[in-house]
């Protein structure tokens, strides 16, 4: 601030018009500064705090959820972002208001809900330039200033996408469509993925589920062929069945089965693997050859006699 005794003498020159009025210096040279800081910071502090509205809307007609008026009056949609939270409960137009949500922001979209589960959503609201009221009129001019002299002001854009909890953030799934409804707000659908069930039904018998296992559908099929194959070997042609019965006489299976039907004697039964491996011969052919040896000894004591 300059001294009194200054000021006087520049008045009284400027009276006398040795100086111009233009020269008289401002008593205060930081205030125009200040005011364009001050400004400044208003503006940037407008930006950040920008807020919008959006609105959730359930849908009218779902084959999850026909008629949405009948969701427990709990039902409750939540926006939730690092250092900011807002809740909205459900209205009476099967909507989730949002007045005032702050701009610049990412934000996870819940509805909580008793009976129906419903697919969490990212929203990005971001504040983006938009074009000056009077560009339609005149046209925008340089710097971004419009045609009568007033910079564009900026608005807010809402995007909107699918996304599952425990995911990267980043990883973004499918679009969500956002409409813009009236000056500043955004209307958007949320998505039902069914109802929630708490309890297990007790299972109840049927007879069908005994013929669901494999092991009794096994059974009936060799019941079936077990009565129903000699059916057909008798309704079959004479000199067709003749020779499959003399097929089935050369089939080493029917001994095994026969031997084991007690209908033919087994020849594996008077097998000695002992005496085989000790190399001796089989009971028969010994008894054999002990019976014609004793009958030729005695033949020739008859003849000695």
């Amino acid at each position: 601030m300059l001294p009194i005794r200054t000021l006087l003498q520049t008045a009284l020159l400027v009276g006398a018009g040795i100086l111009p009025s233009s020269a008289v210096a401002d008593p205060n040279p930081s205030s125009s500064t200040t005011t364009t800081t001050t400004t400044k910071t208003t503006t940037a502090r407008q930006s950040t705090s920008q807020t919008t509205k959006i609105i959730l809307r359930l849908p009218n007609a779902h084959p999850y959820l026909p008629n949405p008026h009948l969701l427990p009056a709990s039902t409750l949609a939540t926006l939730s972002a690092p250092g900011l939270s807002f809740a909205a409960p459900l209205s009476a137009d099967n909507a989730f208001v949002f007045p005032a949500v702050n701009a610049s922001a990412s934000y996870l979209a819940e509805v909580h809900c008793q009976t129906h589960a419903f697919v969490p959503l990212r929203l990005d609201v971001e504040v983006v330039a938009a074009a000056a009221a009077g560009k339609k009129a005149g046209g925008a001019g340089e710097g971004g200033e419009a045609a009568g002299g007033g910079k564009a002001a900026p608005t807010v854009r809402v995007r909107a996408w699918e996304t599952i909890r425990g995911n990267d953030w980043g990883n973004k799934g499918e679009g969500v469509p956002a409409v813009r409804e009236g000056e500043g707000a955004w209307a958007l659908e949320a998505r039902v993925l069914g109802g929630k069930w708490y309890f297990m039904e007790r299972s109840t018998f049927s007879v069908l589920s005994v013929f669901k296992n494999p092991i009794i559908l096994l059974s009936l099929i060799s019941m079936a062929l077990f009565f129903g194959m000699p059916k057909l070997v008798e309704n079959m042609d004479p000199e067709l069945r003749a020779e499959w019965e003399e097929r089935q006489k050369e089939n080493p299976m029917n001994a095994i089965m026969g031997a084991a039907s007690g209908q033919g004697a087994n020849p594996m039964g008077s097998f000695d693997m002992a005496a085989f491996l000790a190399g001796s011969k089989p009971r028969t052919e010994e008894s054999s050859g002990n019976g014609n040896g004793n009958g030729k000894a005695k033949g020739e004591v008859k003849k000695k006699r």
